[in-house]
C-alpha cells in the first residue's frame, strides 16, 4: 500500500505522549497540527486521511479551539476526506455529523471487552477484543447515517458513516500511557489500584490486536 500523508489533530493538552503513541501506531506520514492550541490544516492543505485524538476536554465545553476543530472535521468529511476519531475524537467526529454527546455519570477506565460487527475495519480482530478505555462522555445517539460498529455495555465503543470513522477505545496505548491516565484524583484510590493490577504484560499482549484498525482504517481510505 503507497505510503500515505495523514493530518494528525492532535486534541491532548499535553500533547507529546499522544503524538509518540499515534507515531509508533499509525504507519503513514503524520502531520501534527495541536488544534488545543488553535493550529488546523490550512484550507490548501493536501491529506490523504485525518485523525482526531483523544483529550482530556469535553466536546461540549466551551473553550475556544474546539468549535473550528469540529468545523473543519465536518468540512473535511464534506470534501471526501476519510477522517478517524479516537475518544475525544469519536465524541468530535459524531458531533461534526449531527450525533449527540453526553456525560454518561460515570466513568469507564481499564482494559476492557468490545464486541464488534465484523466488518473490514475489524478484519483479523477478534470479537469481543481487549482495549483500553478511559472516558465519562459518550456518544448518545451517532450521526445520521451511521452505523454502529462496536459496542460493550458503557455504550456505543465505535461507529462508521461512509469513510468516517469513530472509536470511543484506545488501541494506540501503550503500558505506560495506560497506567499514566490511570493515576487519577477523582476517582477512588481502590478502583485506581485494581486498573493498575490489571495493567501486566499478559494483558497488554491481548489487547495488542486492537491496533489493527489503524491498518484497516487506512486500507478503507485507500480502496474506498
Amino acid at each position: 500500500m503507497t505510503r500515505l500523508r495523514l493530518a494528525l489533530l492532535n486534541a491532548a493538552h499535553d500533547p507529546a505522549d499522544t503524538r509518540a503513541n499515534f507515531r509508533r501506531e499509525v504507519d503513514a506520514d503524520l502531520v501534527e497540527y495541536h488544534v488545543v492550541e488553535g493550529d488546523l490544516p490550512a484550507p490548501e492543505e493536501s491529506f490523504d486521511a485525518a485523525i482526531v485524538t483523544g483529550s482530556k476536554s469535553s466536546v461540549y465545553w466551551d473553550e475556544p479551539w474546539i468549535e473550528p476543530t469540529v468545523e473543519w472535521v465536518a468540512d473535511a468529511i464534506d470534501r471526501g476526506l476519510p477522517v478517524l476519531g479516537i475518544c475525544f475524537g469519536h465524541q468530535l467526529v459524531a458531533t461534526a455529523l449531527g450525533g449527540a454527546v453526553e456525560d454518561m455519570g460515570e466513568y469507564e477506565l481499564g482494559y476492557r471487552e468490545i464486541t464488534h460487527d465484523g466488518s473490514a475495519l475489524f478484519e483479523v480482530i477478534d470479537s469481543p477484543f481487549l482495549a483500553f478505555t478511559t472516558h465519562s462522555d459518550t456518544v448518545e445517539t451517532v450521526p445520521p447515517g451511521a452505523t454502529v460498529v462496536a459496542e460493550n455495555d458503557y455504550g456505543v465503543q465505535g461507529f462508521r458513516a461512509g469513510r468516517t470513522v469513530g472509536l470511543q477505545f484506545h488501541p494506540e496505548y501503550d503500558r505506560e500511557t495506560a497506567a499514566r491516565v490511570t493515576n487519577r484524583k477523582d476517582l477512588p484510590q481502590e478502583r485506581i489500584d485494581a486498573v493498575l493490577d490489571e495493567i501486566t504484560d499478559e494483558t497488554v499482549e491481548k489487547a495488542a490486536p486492537a491496533a489493527v484498525v489503524f491498518e484497516n482504517f487506512l486500507r478503507m481510505a485507500v480502496d474506498a
